[in-house]
């Protein structure tokens, strides 16, 4: 997993802000066969209707209101993961282990620091060798309300990504999963945590089951913040300049694409709509496919907590909200977006930032033992 990148979306062009270190490996489906449509459509005459919104040239009116968004639940659950408490522990345990890296000095939590917003602050993250990433490492907060894990979407849930960094050999670097699972098996405490967490299993220690416990954990990583307040009907949940900030958003049209629960999270869009992006050495959903139709795609990533996770965009080379901002509305509008326009959209994405649980989220004691590969 690894970053957001912000992109400001006008007819039906999306934008992003980075989210995650991801370094691709396996193919997946084709984007045709699995990207979710903006809720935009083209149109005749220069304008553009969603639903209860409009769009002319380039703006989006509020016509759309605020049945577009809705708060965070208190988890993503899943019925095909079910959450029980030993599992969720187990997986916060997991989450933590760098007995799970070749070097033993590597875990989730190195790339996906939870005291920091589930980000490490890097372009791009260090492996087990420091050797560095392709991809900026995107926030584990939320992330399993995304429609399809990591930059190109090679991953459908929490659960299946959770066994690339492990075996990425860029990352954690353990050459199998028999390794991890034999790394476990060398300590009695883990064993009896797993059969608690799995009590139906007669082998309870096993990489799916390693895959599992972390994704119950991170289904549990949900971070409402005051916009959740103001959705839920307190309308002094928000200031002034912050609601002017979400009318700057949506009449910007970075609600075709960003909207919904999470903000985004829920489509594969193309980078540089309106103008080619810069930087072409990362192709995107292409590198998973291998179809031209996907060169440049990514997943569009949640805005939440988009204020605490720079840098920026799936290379993190942008160092600041305001230049990615900046760079969106270039590249994806086609539009200079004013000082004055960018610190308002910026004011309302600061609305996006939720508190962060310190107790659930601190490194719990770990069972003891070599972790023997």
């Amino acid at each position: 997993m690894k970053r957001m990148f912000l992109a400001l979306s006008a007819l039906g062009a999306s934008v992003y802000l980075s989210l995650g270190a991801d370094n691709p490996t396996p193919p997946a489906t084709s984007q045709a066969q699995t990207q979710q449509p903006c809720c935009c459509a083209r149109m005749s005459g220069g304008s553009m209707q969603m639903g209860q919104m409009q769009m002319g040239g380039r703006g989006m009116r509020m016509g759309m209101g605020m049945a577009t968004f809705a708060p965070l639940p208190a988890d993503f659950a899943t019925d095909t993961n079910p959450m029980t408490p030993a599992k969720i522990e187990l997986g916060r345990m997991l989450f933590f282990e760098k007995r799970l890296s070749a070097n033993g000095r590597l875990s989730c939590n190195s790339c996906h620091d939870l005291a920091s917003y589930g980000v490490d602050h890097q372009p791009t993250s260090s492996g087990f060798w420091n050797q560095k990433g392709t991809r900026n490492s995107p926030t584990v907060y939320n992330a399993a309300g995304y429609f399809a894990q990591f930059w190109d979407g090679r991953a459908a849930t929490v659960e299946e990504q959770a066994k690339g960094p492990i075996l990425n050999p860029v990352e954690m670097g353990l050459p199998s999963g028999s390794a991890a699972v034999a790394a476990l098996k060398s300590i009695p405490e883990y064993v009896a945590l797993f059969s608690a967490a799995f009590p139906s299993s007669p082998d309870p220690v096993t990489f799916d089951n390693v895959a599992a416990a972390i994704g119950a954990f991170e289904r549990t990583l949900v971070t409402p913040s005051r916009w959740d307040r103001f959705l839920a009907g307190d309308q002094s949940a928000l200031s002034p300049q912050e609601r002017a900030g979400f009318h700057r958003f949506m009449h910007t049209g970075c609600a075709g694409c960003h909207n919904g629960t999470l903000v985004g999270g829920g489509a594969y869009e193309k980078l540089g709509e309106a103008q080619p992006f810069p930087d072409t050495t990362d192709l995107g959903r292409f590198q998973v496919t291998k179809n031209a139709s996907d060169r440049m795609f990514f997943k569009v990533p949640s805005l939440r907590n988009v204020e605490q996770t720079a840098p920026y965009f799936h290379n993190g080379k942008i160092a600041t909200l305001d230049e990615a901002v900046t760079q969106m509305g270039k590249y994806q509008l086609g539009v200079n977006l004013s000082p004055a326009e960018r610190e308002q959209i910026i004011a309302w994405l600061k609305t996006l930032t939720g508190a962060l649980p310190a107790q659930y989220i601190a490194e719990p004691s770990l069972p003891e033992g070599a972790g023997r590969h």
